[in-house]
């Protein structure tokens, strides 16, 4: 894993979060893409496990950091985290390559993060100001709609290709 890579790309991805994601609104000015929940399942699906699961948690704390809705660090952080880690493994048993299981990747688990982060934030004595199906429903949609299309410039990014690279590194003619 290219760590260096890993930390601009979430660095650039949550200034476009907060800032260029709200260009691309749709109908009300809170149903934009998920940049966080996007990068979530590519690393899930493209990272070795152990990895998977440190982006995973990485990616939430991001994600909490620029949550305009909860304030406080923890739900995305633990979401993130938990299913994040159980795509990994299921992605294990289960192929994620085509699109249209990428599309339903990032709408489950955008539904499960989504639901579990609210829910946590739900238990802290304040109310919170941002409506349920907008969080659960429209976001995740709106993200599993546009997320297969960022999958190659961020793996072009990582420098991920579909080939497993030679361990060994001699010139072709002394092999």
């Amino acid at each position: 894993m290219r760590w260096v890579r890993f930390a601009v790309l979430v660095i650039v991805a949550t200034i476009l979060q907060t800032s260029v994601v709200g260009i691309m609104a749709v109908k009300r000015p809170d149903i934009t893409p998920d940049l966080m929940l996007i990068l979530l399942v590519f690393f899930t699906i493209h990272a070795r496990r152990t990895d998977a699961v440190i982006t995973s948690f990485a990616i939430g704390f991001a994600a909490d950091l620029i949550s305009p809705t909860t304030g406080l660090i923890g739900p995305q952080i633990i979401s993130f985290g938990l299913f994040g880690t159980l795509l990994s493994d299921l992605h294990n048993v289960v192929s994620v390559q085509r699109i249209p299981y990428r599309i339903g990747a990032i709408f489950l688990v955008g539904l499960l993060t989504s639901l579990l982060s609210y829910s946590l934030t739900f238990l802290r004595s304040q109310p919170i100001a941002v409506s349920l199906w907008t969080e659960v429903l429209w976001r995740p949609l709106y993200s599993a709609l546009v997320g297969p299309f960022l999958f190659l410039p961020v793996a072009w990014w990582m420098r991920i290709n579909g080939k497993r690279r030679s361990r060994d590194r001699r010139p072709s003619l002394l092999r």
